[in-house]
């Protein structure tokens, strides 16, 4: 099917065989005839016109209905959003809020660490000082001890028949043993651990009595530097058992003494075995007994011969004293009598007038 062509606008004429050229608008104007395709046409072009007006209207109506529509559930979210912001910037404040309190207060923990360091710091230079001087009270006490020891030793190798040993490394401070006639030192052998401090206690003893095992000793002998040293169940009972080592508390004063009294005992032990005192408990009682007798006849002693100190001060005081009466009386003696001393100033008033 072939396209309809649009009509030229201009046509031969029939008149003049094509010589001259006329418009078809005027031949059909000439004879009287309309241009139906020219009609249809502009028809057509302005029908088409008149659609593209209506659909552009159209379009524009839709537009702005689509537009309103949009400003419509534009305006419905802000206002469902709004609610949901003023919530969230409430929110947001009240987590400033909170944000910044937690601030201050993680600032106030760490001013307050920063304080504890520093008082932590404080006290660590503090301990230092105290360890220092603590350190230097120990040498100190050390050094006492070691003095005491040596002093300990000189003094019991002044005594006859007694041996001592050198001073050990550890477990006790020396064996002492009895001297046979030789001179050596026989068993049993006693493990002495010297205390120069205020006052002795449950854990020296225990010390000695596992010292006192491993040196294989049945006795331990806790020397004390003074009575006072002693507590009072010490002096109570000082020759005792524990563990199965003797255990003797005594001190320097009375050490001498007490080995004089154990040396019988010692004896057996070396002869009969060291369970020779188990077998007999009445005889360790007995012992146990006789050296509390012992102290309280040193302490009367003691007390006798202040008294008799005290007697001798007061003798002496009162001798000085009658002395001094006797050297005024011969004073008074040879003076003058009172009218002869009176008679002698008026004399010597006349001389002078």
């Amino acid at each position: 099917m072939s396209m309809t062509t649009e009509p030229s606008e201009s046509i031969e004429c029939p008149l003049c065989l094509g010589e001259g050229k006329l418009k078809r608008t005027e031949i059909l104007d000439r004879l009287g005839v309309k241009d139906f395709a020219r009609v249809a046409q502009l028809s057509a072009e302005e029908a088409f016109r008149l659609l593209q007006n209506k659909n552009k209207q159209d379009e524009q109506s839709l537009w702005a209905r689509f537009e309103s529509e949009l400003t419509k559930r534009t305006a419905i979210i802000a206002g469902q959003h709004k609610d949901e912001l003023r919530s969230l910037t409430a929110r947001t404040k009240e987590l400033e809020g909170a944000a910044s309190v937690a601030l201050q207060q993680r600032s106030h923990e760490i001013e307050n660490a920063n304080r504890r360091v520093e008082d932590s710091l404080r006290e660590v230079g503090e301990l230092r000082k105290r360890n220092h001087e603590l350190e230097s009270e120990m040498m100190k006490v050390a050094r006492v001890g070691k003095k005491e020891e040596m002093d300990f030793a000189e003094e019991v190798r002044s005594w006859a028949g007694i041996h001592i040993s050198d001073k050990l490394g550890k477990n006790g401070d020396y064996l002492l043993a009895f001297r046979d006639r030789s001179g050596a030192a026989i068993e049993p052998r006693l493990l002495v651990d010297n205390k120069n401090k205020d006052a002795v206690t449950e854990s020296d003893i225990r010390k000695l009595i596992r010292d006192a095992k491993e040196r294989h000793a049945p006795v331990g002998v806790i020397v004390a530097r003074d009575e006072t040293q002693l507590r009072q169940t010490d002096r109570e009972c000082r020759w005792s058992q524990e563990d199965d080592i003797w255990i003797l508390r005594t001190t320097r004063q009375w050490l001498r003494r007490d080995l004089d009294v154990l040396r019988p005992l010692l004896e057996r032990m070396r002869t009969e075995g060291v369970d020779f005192l188990q077998k007999n408990v009445a005889l360790s009682e007995e012992v146990r007994r006789t050296l509390v007798d012992l102290d309280e006849v040193d302490r009367e002693l003691k007390k006798a011969a202040k008294a008799i100190d005290t007697a001798a001060e007061l003798t002496g005081k009162y001798r000085v004293r009658l002395q001094v009466l006797c050297d005024g009386t011969a004073a008074h003696k040879k003076m003058p009598p009172r009218s002869e001393r009176a008679g002698a100033r008026g004399s010597t008033s006349e001389e002078i007038a």
